[in-house]
């Protein structure tokens, strides 16, 4: 992930949680990026503590690279304001494959040529926690392995993530 995010100018995380991968993006984009963290943080069981949220903060604040916008909605009602090009994507919201494929449907058209979306979970490894019925890995092996795509290739997989590039 971490590869993938250097130089990279605007870079949109779906899927928070605890802050770990907006960290690792965060200290590798471009200096000057824009950094877009996407989360409802809903699933607190005491909304006004917010343990998860408050983590996320904390981690991501600990690095002072870029600019970071904090978007706290679903992905999907996000989207419809959007309107900027996106060099870097990561997909790590919603895990059914619905909920990915929503994602990809939604957020893909705005990621340049040459930039790429990182999907998490995405991929089975040995010794690893995936299934072969999750979401993304449902998602990706129909869309990147099965049907390719026009426009996109896999250029990296490691551990559970996928990592495809629109061409161009």
């Amino acid at each position: 992930m971490e590869r993938w995010a250097t130089s990279r100018e605007t870079v949109v995380e779906i899927g928070v949680a605890e802050g770990v991968s907006a960290v690792a993006l965060r200290q590798n984009m471009r200096a000057g990026g824009i950094l877009y963290l996407i989360d409802p943080f809903h699933l607190s069981r005491i909304p006004s503590l917010n343990f998860t949220k408050r983590a996320a903060h904390r981690a991501v604040d600990s690095c002072p690279r870029g600019k970071v916008v904090w978007i706290e909605n679903f992905s999907f009602d996000a989207v419809r304001t959007w309107s900027t090009p996106i060099d870097l994507l990561l997909i790590d919201g919603d895990h059914s494959e619905k909920g990915v494929r929503q994602d990809w449907e939604d957020w893909s058209r705005f990621v340049v040529p040459g930039g790429v979306v990182i999907f998490h979970d995405a991929r089975l490894f040995e010794g690893g926690w995936t299934k072969a019925d999750h979401g993304p890995v449902k998602l990706v092996n129909d869309l990147f392995h099965q049907q390719m795509i026009p426009g996109w290739e896999i250029v990296d997989e490691i551990h559970s993530l996928v990592v495809v590039k629109r061409r161009g």
